[in-house]
């Protein structure tokens, strides 16, 4: 009697157990060029334990307390075979209480692995972000060929003179991966406008003779803020246009606005609401705060920014005044704020609010193909003009060891 009361005993620690085991609510593989990024989302924190293998290189995440279902089940099928990281996901249970997830590696990587509480949409996440072993976190991989770096080595284009160098615009595309940013009344994500626009408006600045463009991302991942600055900096950029389309409480707020950086508070209550909403995707897409980022001293230094925001100012001008002729402004001149992502200290850098996405209407014309194209031109004129009465006179400002 005494033996069963023990068993019975032992069923019961154990089905108390089960009965707390969590599943996973939403897996999530987000591959780029710089990095991949596996997200775990859950109702609660995931303790979790990992270490790497090498020959052949390997990383093991022990997820403890989860079991097997259908989140932690489809991570697997959302690996591509061009991933730059990860070649095979295995799942498994390796014992009692611990899930085991393998990530075969196609190199060796150096992992940041963080938790994120809950914000927004999202419950507690997990998050792995997969480096090349040779850098540090969150830094761009010059192993992984970048569309970049190609554009920068291609032949001078047919017609300007030898002596002239191309203009080198930075194109970045709001939000991505994790950060959705804004989302319309008819579901539409911003980080997906904000991309189409700028594959859209990297195609019209390569059709120009004298001028080519580097997208800071061309798919759905999360760059954190810093990093586009860095990217745009290490590409030696004469221009930094970040494109958006933001969302208001108010439904009927409509208008295309130009942003510039601002060193002494914002010029309207709107326009510091909005760089603050902005500056927190960070937040939102995830960044390891534990991280100390080793480029952030040297690259957003505490410099004068003055020839550089004057220099902003007037290429808002030029491009604003374009694009009144395609959208209602929100306001007839260019706003400033402290936009982190504004922060290079030496590229003349604007914020283009193309639209409202959470205006029906805005919503619309900014999902339609023929309205992308009169946007992105009326911003190519925009720029056109500014150099036209901004001529570039020297080589670019910018060196990698800056």
């Amino acid at each position: 009697m005494h033996a069963l009361l023990k068993i019975f005993l032992l069923c019961s620690v154990l089905a108390s157990g089960w009965a707390h085991a969590l599943q996973l609510s939403a897996t999530r593989l987000w591959p780029s060029p710089d990095y991949t990024r596996i997200t775990l989302e859950a109702a609660q924190p995931v303790a979790h334990k990992y270490f790497i293998l090498s020959n052949p290189e390997r990383l093991v995440i022990d997820l403890e307390g989860v079991e097997a279902g259908t989140a932690l089940n489809a991570l697997a099928a959302q690996l591509s075979a061009d991933d730059p990281y990860i070649g095979a996901i295995r799942v498994g249970v390796n014992r009692p209480g611990v899930m085991r997830v393998v990530l075969d590696l196609k190199a060796a990587i150096r992992p940041s692995v963080f938790q994120l509480p809950p914000l927004g949409a999202y419950g507690h996440r997990l998050v792995l972000d997969l480096h090349p072993a040779r850098a540090g976190d969150i830094t761009w991989n010059p192993a992984v060929p970048q569309p970049a770096i190609a554009e920068l080595q291609r032949p001078a284009k047919p017609g300007v003179p030898q002596y002239a160098r191309l203009i080198t615009v930075a194109i970045d595309a709001g939000h991505g991966g994790e950060d959705p940013g804004a989302i319309g009344a008819k579901g539409s994500y911003e980080k997906h406008i904000t991309l189409a626009l700028a594959k859209k408006l990297k195609q019209k600045i390569d059709a120009q003779a004298n001028m080519h463009a580097v997208l800071i991302r061309d798919g759905d991942y999360f760059v954190p803020l810093v990093q586009r600055v860095i990217k745009a900096r290490a590409v030696k950029a004469d221009l930094f246009i970040s494109i958006h389309a933001d969302a208001f409480i108010k439904p009927h707020a409509h208008g295309s606005s130009v942003f510039a950086l601002s060193e002494n508070g914002a010029t309207s209550v709107a326009a510091r609401w909005l760089a603050k909403k902005e500056n927190e995707a960070d937040l939102v897409g995830g960044v390891n705060i534990d991280v100390k980022d080793p480029f952030l001293k040297r690259t957003l230094i505490d410099l004068s920014q003055t020839a550089t925001i004057n220099d902003s100012l007037k290429l808002g001008t030029s491009v604003l005044k374009e694009i009144g002729g395609v959208n209602r402004l929100h306001k007839p001149h260019v706003e400033q704020a402290g936009f982190a992502v504004l922060k290079a200290p030496d590229i003349p850098s604007i914020l283009i609010e193309t639209a409202f996405i959470s205006n029906p209407e805005e919503e619309r014309r900014l999902n339609d193909a023929a309205y992308q194209d009169k946007l992105v031109d009326a911003i190519v004129v925009g720029v056109r003009n500014y150099f036209d009465k901004h001529p570039l006179t020297a080589p670019s400002r910018l060196t990698l060891n800056q």
